[in-house]
């Protein structure tokens, strides 16, 4: 169905950075800093080459994320309604058939994840893939079809938030990130 996915011209990327950043004490996740940089500034500087355009989902700081120089976009309604809701606002954004997603906390991405992503979903014919490493699958790293932006609502509207839930709904193949540690850095110690 999808067999001729160009790769760079048909993505957007996103990072997402929009969460309440519980496990670090309410900070935002995305503004912290590791090895000289923000978590955000790095999964900005491993997508931008590999995309057409990179966005940052973000819900507080904004002026502080709309400084490294790409589009935010926000949730766009009150409430934290998790990586979906990022999700949704960019693939309303984006003018691509595709859409990258990298969680602002998951660090040891390969430098061709992008291609790793749309290809695997390409060659299965799917409309989403997501990366599976050693330690598990990774949901918040993933691509889907943009045209899934009214699946996306569908699922908010009727409560339903699990990225995992969302993917599978969507049938998603798994993408090989296996050769790759990945990291869920989910608190302050997972930086040390």
């Amino acid at each position: 169905m999808y067999a001729a996915c160009a790769i760079h011209d048909d993505v957007t990327g996103v990072v997402l950075a929009g969460g309440r950043g519980l496990r670090f004490g309410g900070a935002d996740k995305g503004l912290v800093a590791y090895r000289g940089r923000t978590l955000a500034e790095h999964q900005l500087a491993l997508l931008a080459p590999q995309v057409r355009r990179v966005l940052i989902s973000a819900n507080r700081n904004l002026a502080r994320y709309r400084s490294f120089g790409v589009e935010v976009v926000t949730d766009g309604q009150p409430g934290w309604f998790g990586p979906l809701a990022g999700m949704l606002a960019a693939a309303r954004r984006a003018d691509t058939p595709w859409l990258v997603c990298v969680a602002c906390d998951t660090l040891g991405l390969p430098a061709d994840s992008v291609a790793r992503l749309i290809r695997s979903a390409c060659r299965a014919g799917a409309s989403a893939a997501y990366a599976l490493a050693d330690d598990g699958p990774h949901y918040t790293v993933c691509a889907l079809r943009t045209d899934l932006a009214g699946s996306l609502q569908d699922a908010l509207a009727a409560g339903r938030y699990a990225v995992r839930a969302f993917l599978f709904s969507q049938h998603a193949v798994a993408a090989d990130f296996r050769d790759h540690a990945l990291v869920n850095a989910n608190g302050p110690e997972a930086l040390a």
